[in-house]
């Protein structure tokens, strides 16, 4: 069955992001790539943004990945408030679901707090403090 891994666009931020992404799932980053690690004739970067994330991984659990990446100046910006597609968690305990949403949504907005749903999954839905649209769900039976 293939894996399906999201990836994110950042405006020059994505190092902070994925460091607070981090402190909440742990685990260790699985690659960091920067814009000056690929520069050469072909690929000239602009100092100012030497230091910027070309492509980072995180593993979150034993099958997917968080990937990510700052977009270059030459390629425009990002609109961080832009409804993006949303990242599912699907925890494995209520416990888990709580400890997660509350994790990832400080210094975010909550859409729909977490809370039993119409459909029986404990469920909820915020956008982090970078524009960055969760759902999180535990399909238990809310205990």
């Amino acid at each position: 069955m293939p894996a399906i891994h999201p990836h994110i666009n950042f405006n020059g931020n994505a190092e902070a992001a994925f460091t607070f992404y981090q402190s909440v799932f742990g685990g260790s980053f699985s690659s960091l790539v920067r814009f000056k690690d690929m520069a050469g004739a072909g690929f000239p970067v602009a100092d100012h943004e030497a230091n910027k994330i070309m492509h980072i991984a995180l593993p979150i659990g034993p099958q997917h990945l968080l990937m990510g990446n700052d977009v270059p100046e030459m390629l425009g910006t990002v609109n961080e408030r832009e409804h993006r597609s949303k990242i599912v968690i699907s925890a494995t305990s209520k416990e888990e679901a709580e400890w997660l949403f509350h994790g990832l949504s400080a210094g975010g907005s909550i859409e729909m707090p977490l809370d039993q749903s119409p459909w029986g999954a404990y469920f909820g839905m915020f956008r982090d403090q970078f524009g960055i649209e969760w759902m999180v769900e535990f399909a238990g039976n809310g205990e």
